[in-house]
């Protein structure tokens, strides 16, 4: 049995711009827009993601830890399976 291999990159670079007078706030918390895509974003794109391959009967997809921290990278190993054909 052979098995191939590609890899496809997907990278998301965030940004937040941050007006002058919120610093002088002091209830201002300069990380919950990070909070927020940690909390609600980054989890419903991984949900899309999985549910999409899966609707795919021959691939799977799970993801695998490198040892990098998921605030930083999530892979997703996505997996296609064939099926061998029927004999006459």
């Amino acid at each position: 049995m052979e098995k191939k291999e590609k890899t496809f990159t997907i990278r998301f670079s965030l940004t937040a711009t941050i007006p002058d007078a919120l610093w002088d706030d002091e209830d201002f918390d300069e990380d919950t827009w990070l909070d927020e895509w940690e909390a609600a974003i980054k989890p419903g794109l991984l949900r899309a993601v999985f549910s999409h391959i899966r609707s795919f009967s021959n691939w799977q997809a799970h993801i695998r830890n490198r040892g990098v921290s998921p605030l930083d990278e999530v892979e997703i190993v996505v997996e296609h399976y064939f099926e061998m054909p029927e004999p006459n």
